[in-house]
């Protein structure tokens, strides 16, 4: 009968009038590690399907047809899902981008468009790997072009790594905003 109401509650619900702007909720794996950020939607159709537990409420409810329900702010998964890396991060635009907390490395900018930069670039027989890769807005990327950093004496403020899965799993946290959601639930 609960996941009727759910699924109702799912379909149904006008936010505006009951005053819910669109909450984030913090899905953990089986084993307790961290795999993403949902909204409080997507929450609420896993919890429908048997699919999660809720490890923490928020204080907020939503009413339904004949039910009030508490939101979530944390789930748990019942079921492990294998995650993608196992030994290392790997390499990937989007990843050396969250390395980097999507951010210049050579200007600082951060609210534009990046790209990926190529310290020895690939004209001259660079990889694509962490250790060879930077964040670039359009704007340097270009300005470098395929010369060697010392040769345009132009030096990424960070130098680049190849990220441990716990370096990397922080660093996605902190994007993500998961401090701010587990602060603002304890608010209330």
């Amino acid at each position: 009968m609960e996941k009727i109401h759910l699924l109702k509650l799912q379909q149904g619900i006008d936010t505006k009038k009951e005053g819910i702007k669109m909450e984030r909720v913090i899905v953990l794996n089986a084993d307790y590690s961290f795999l993403n950020i949902v909204s409080w939607k997507k929450a609420m159709c896993i919890l429908a399907k048997g699919k999660a537990e809720v490890i923490k409420y928020q204080e907020k409810i939503v009413n339904t047809i004949d039910k009030t329900i508490r939101m979530p702010v944390v789930l748990r998964l019942i079921k492990l899902i294998r995650t993608l890396f196992r030994t290392k991060v790997p390499f990937s635009k989007k990843n050396v981008m969250v390395r980097d907390g999507f951010r210049c490395m050579y200007c600082g900018a951060t609210n534009v468009r990046l790209t990926i930069d190529h310290l020895i670039p690939k004209a001259k027989g660079g990889k694509s790997t962490f250790e060879n890769c930077v964040t670039s807005c359009r704007e340097c990327n270009h300005r470098k072009g395929d010369k060697l950093p010392s040769e345009i004496k132009m030096y990424p403020s960070k130098m680049p790594y190849q990220p441990t899965i716990s370096q990397f799993l922080q660093e996605k946290m902190k994007n993500l905003g998961v401090e701010d959601i587990i602060l603002e639930s304890m608010r209330g």
